[in-house]
């Protein structure tokens, strides 16, 4: 039998994890945009940012920073701190550049429905790249993998629990076929990243 070579793992440097983190925010704010100017939401703490910005007229930035603070302990106790800087980092990029695309971006024209879908999908892209340099963008994820590890609750099920409160309270915040939309955007964004962001996908 022919012997098998095995991939040899490179880390990535720091100018490599430096440009996906800019990358892969550009993405997610970007998608973040399309979302806030369609009127739309997604799930999990994005979906609670979304809310409070819809609610208070506060900044999705601003609201999304916020919300993500409480949850850095969490990433410390249970990633350690390169990831707990690296998704700092993204949060608060993302949060930066949600309000910068809005000063050179401008829509005359933009159909909901397509700006829902279309925006998952580039989210869901952005996510694909941070997770594969070993950052999120926080919040319930880490809560959900914690309390896992703590407590034997499976993270899915906590993941599940919260993007359903946020759709039940999304009733009294968006107009139903919206929230419909949302509802398929982040079917669409969570199959992106069930197909690209499995264990042993990839090499390193």
């Amino acid at each position: 039998m022919d012997n098998v070579v095995q991939p040899v793992k490179v880390p990535h440097t720091f100018i490599e994890d430096a440009l996906a983190l800019l990358f892969g925010t550009l993405m997610v704010s970007f998608g973040v945009m399309l979302l806030k100017s369609a009127g739309a939401l997604t799930g999990s703490t994005a979906g609670i940012a979304f809310l409070l910005s819809y609610l208070t007229h506060a900044s999705f930035g601003l609201a999304f920073f916020l919300i993500n603070l409480p949850f850095y302990w969490l990433a410390v106790k249970r990633m350690g701190w390169a990831f707990t800087l690296k998704t700092f980092s993204a949060v608060g990029l993302v949060s930066l550049f949600t309000h910068l695309h809005t000063l050179f971006i401008h829509f005359s024209a933009l159909d909901p429905f397509y700006a829902t879908l279309f925006g998952n999908v580039i989210m869901g892209i952005g996510f694909i790249v941070l997770f594969r340099h070993k950052a999120s963008l926080g919040g319930v994820n880490i809560l959900a993998l914690w309390l896992q590890d703590r407590y034997g609750i499976r993270a899915g099920k906590l993941q599940m629990a919260v993007d359903t409160c946020v759709v039940l309270a999304s009733l009294f915040v968006v107009p139903l076929p919206m929230l419909a939309a949302s509802v398929a955007g982040a079917a669409i964004l969570n199959l992106i990243i069930a197909m690209n962001h499995r264990p042993g996908r990839y090499a390193v």
